[in-house]
């Protein structure tokens, strides 16, 4: 692993006895101790995930929403701020390059948040759609002239300089209630809605606290400066500890965003898949006047593959890349990830098959390594919390 990166708290990591793994150029804990408590920590008690992998961007000026109206398919400057929003970054053919957090940090401040893999892209792709965001007819060059950079809006990209842990559980705002350190969050989290963030301080520098998460959970996403993560690390894990939070791995965390019907980019999300294959339609504002992909992702998507969850008897789950047979025999989808749940104690799985068979209740088999498995079509997620 000597040419993969690491984040600011692999020293924790290690103290931990972590295993590592390579994702997305990252070394990146897969696990503590054992996939199967970390998984049932997070449903039960609460989990501490360190995410800094992720990619960070700050959109600046008063142009940054209607730049990121056409860099991206949702309709970011109806955001109010305070807000979050899941968003697509599309290509020209109404591809997913990758899937997108953004924050309305203020009038004309956004931050977008992307996979740690997709870093590149999303930062080229920005940066080029900067430079060819189109005009309106009543703007005036002179009325930008004081903006450094393209007019009105400018990009950073601040991923060297900040970490991102995740505390995901019916637990964790319990934890960060108690947690030493944490302080002036405005609003406070008795008042913090699903998608919305809040600003405040960790140990007197600034923090923001986001109610967002990828494991289908209640929890909390906490961006602060580098020189931060490990005291923010400790603290949250001490003020944890009472209540069950354990530090919980990749492995989990796939489990985890599985149940909860969670597309990850490189499985059911690429420049393959347009975003009502993926049940994603709703994220594409197909008003908007201009955004990059829009005449592809408006077109006719009736031939294509849609995204569908698979459940089946036994302890044998299907994996990425099985094929999804009909009763004839005949290959009509292929499984983009499958595990055998933790929570629900059978196979789950998601899969792009044929909408002629993507009805819930639809009988399939998946092909296991030559044996034919029976499994059956069901709405996603799998797995919903009730409060």
């Amino acid at each position: 692993m000597s040419d993969l990166r690491y984040t600011p708290l692999r020293e924790r990591h290690e103290a931990l006895g972590a295993a590592f793994t390579d994702f997305g150029g990252w070394a990146m804990p897969v696990r503590y101790t054992s996939d199967l408590a970390e998984h049932h920590a997070v449903r039960t008690a609460a989990g501490l995930f360190d995410i800094s992998h992720m990619a960070e961007f700050i959109v600046d000026g008063s142009r940054a929403a209607a730049f990121l109206d056409y860099a991206l398919a949702g309709r970011i400057s109806a955001m109010k701020v305070g807000k979050a929003k899941y968003s697509l970054l599309l290509d020209a053919t109404g591809g997913i390059l990758d899937d997108v957090i953004v924050y309305r940090i203020g009038d004309d401040r956004i931050l977008v948040i992307s996979n740690a893999g997709n870093h590149d892209i999303v930062a080229t792709e920005l940066r080029r759609r900067l430079a060819e965001m189109p005009t309106t007819p009543e703007r005036k060059e002179t009325d930008f002239a004081h903006v450094a950079g393209p007019p009105g809006a400018t990009l950073e990209d601040i991923s060297e300089q900040v970490s991102l842990v995740a505390v995901q559980g019916p637990r964790a705002q319990e934890i960060l209630d108690q947690t030493v350190g944490i302080e002036n969050l405005n609003p406070g989290l008795d008042d913090l809605g699903y998608y919305a963030w809040s600003a405040g301080t960790f140990a007197g520098e600034p923090l923001l606290v986001a109610r967002t998460g990828y494991t289908g959970e209640d929890g909390f996403e906490l961006l602060v400066p580098n020189r931060l993560a490990t005291a923010l690390w400790d603290a949250l894990l001490t003020a944890g500890a009472p209540v069950g939070l354990i530090p919980a791995g990749l492995a989990a965390r796939d489990t985890l965003r599985l149940e909860a019907g969670m597309p990850l980019h490189g499985h059911e999300l690429s420049t393959d898949i347009r975003p009502a294959q993926a049940g994603l339609a709703r994220t594409v504002a197909q008003d908007k006047e201009s955004y990059v992909g829009k005449d592809a992702a408006a077109a006719d998507d009736e031939d294509l593959p849609i995204l569908v969850g698979l459940i089946s008897e036994g302890k044998r789950a299907g994996r990425a890349g099985y094929r999804i047979l009909d009763p004839d025999g005949s290959e009509v989808g292929v499984i983009t990830s499958g595990a055998l749940s933790p929570t629900l104690g059978h196979p789950i799985a998601m899969a792009y098959v044929a909408r002629a068979v993507s009805a819930p209740g639809t009988a399939l088999d998946i092909d296991v390594r030559g044996k034919t498995i029976p499994a059956t079509v069901t709405s996603l997620p799998f797995y919903r919390r009730t409060t």
